[in-house]
């Protein structure tokens, strides 16, 4: 734990905000704090930076200056207190008490339940201007129609924002914010445990379900074209597809997900991921038992499958051959991919997105748009 001198924050307050208000109110500087928290210096710098960056959010600048410490401003700060280590804005002077003004545990848990799931539905987006007291959730219909779903108080609001729940979309005389992965998150957290009080069956499996994105697509089969529930967050390109820069536009354009999951169908198509129980495949194959060869007695669909999975490692070459395979097939996490590789923090979704651009290339210069069939 961060010892603060404030002891009147909320208990909910995230550990990278108590950075902030400790770096930026109690002067220590990032050195001290890494050692405190047995985190890296340069880590813990990225943190206090996230903050002071997103001070233009009016939200989080709100909720920033009411976390500010109940002190004057003409008092000077101890000798033996360290001088920051990086220039920050000047902290705006919140009113007396305003730390009291954030909601506690059971404020915040209750507001969670009844709005989280208002800012989960299709079109909805968080509205609030610095000078109301309120904010409101409004959703947007297909047919241009807007409603008011619900209203909150700005320190509720501000509690979202802190706990990286919302996220600013635009700023202006009207800041819009929409939920993040993250509220997402926390809404299933706690539909389950609704669920799991009322004795439902179908929460059983709750921390699986807290990370399960459903949505339906549809796929052909020879009954013609039907509708399937799939799971989008269990890929790692799945999650970048829905990530979105400063401008609203994709990181990854749906052709590059597309060509992910192409190369991952024709992966599990070819068998060749690890096998994880016994091998039964030649059991009852005589003398020849235990005499396994990876070639013999496979159908011709996962052998055409291995063949397109090899020309387009082939293809991408080392590095985007590595990253590609690591992550569309292996499903492992940019940052584990980064950490197995070598490669420096945050560099691997770009190398990714480069992969991805040029499988996406080479499967339309090799196949087409509408190729290669499954099989």
């Amino acid at each position: 734990m961060i010892a603060s001198a404030a002891p009147s924050l909320p208990c909910w307050l995230p550990a990278r905000v108590r950075l902030y208000i400790s770096h930026t109110e109690d002067g220590q500087s990032l050195r001290a704090l890494a050692r405190e928290t047995g985190l890296n210096a340069s880590t813990v710098m990225r943190q206090v930076r996230r903050y002071e960056s997103r001070r233009d959010d009016p939200l989080m600048d709100g909720a920033l200056s009411a976390l500010r410490l109940p002190q004057s401003p003409d008092t000077p700060r101890s000798k033996d207190t360290p001088q920051m280590t990086a220039p920050f804005r000047t902290l705006a002077q919140p009113a007396k008490g305003a730390s009291a003004m954030l909601p506690d545990d059971a404020e915040l848990l209750r507001e969670a339940r009844r709005l989280l799931r208002r800012l989960a539905e299709p079109g909805a987006v968080l509205a609030f201007a610095p000078e109301m007291e309120k904010a409101v959730v409004l959703r947007e219909f297909p047919d241009g129609r807007s409603a008011r779903t619900a209203v909150l108080d700005r320190a509720v609001a501000q509690a979202f924002s802190l706990k990286d729940w919302i996220a600013c979309r635009k700023t202006g005389r009207i800041s819009t914010y929409e939920i993040t992965a993250a509220g997402r998150a926390e809404a299933r957290r706690l539909l389950d445990a609704d669920s799991r009080s009322a004795g439902m069956a179908e929460a059983a499996a709750p921390f699986a379900d807290r990370h399960r994105i459903w949505e339906e697509r549809e796929v052909m089969d020879d009954a013609g074209p039907r509708r399937i529930r799939c799971n989008i967050a269990e890929s790692p390109v799945a999650v970048l597809g829905r990530r979105r820069d400063k401008d609203g536009k994709p990181f990854l354009e749906p052709e590059m997900v597309e060509a992910a999951e192409r190369l991952r169908e024709d992966f599990e198509l070819a068998q060749m991921g690890p096998r994880v129980a016994q091998n039964w495949e030649r059991f009852l194959t005589g003398a020849d038992r235990g005499g396994f060869r990876g070639d013999s007695g496979l159908a011709e669909g996962p052998a055409r499958a291995r063949d397109r999975v090899a020309g387009a490692l082939r293809d991408l070459g080392p590095g985007l051959g590595d990253v590609a395979l690591r992550v569309c097939c292996f499903l492992e996490g940019i940052e584990t991919a980064e950490r197995r590789m070598g490669w420096a923090a945050r560099s691997g979704k770009i190398v990714l997105r480069i992969a991805l651009m040029r499988l996406r290339r080479h499967y339309d210069e090799t196949y087409g748009r509408s190729g290669p069939l499954i099989g």
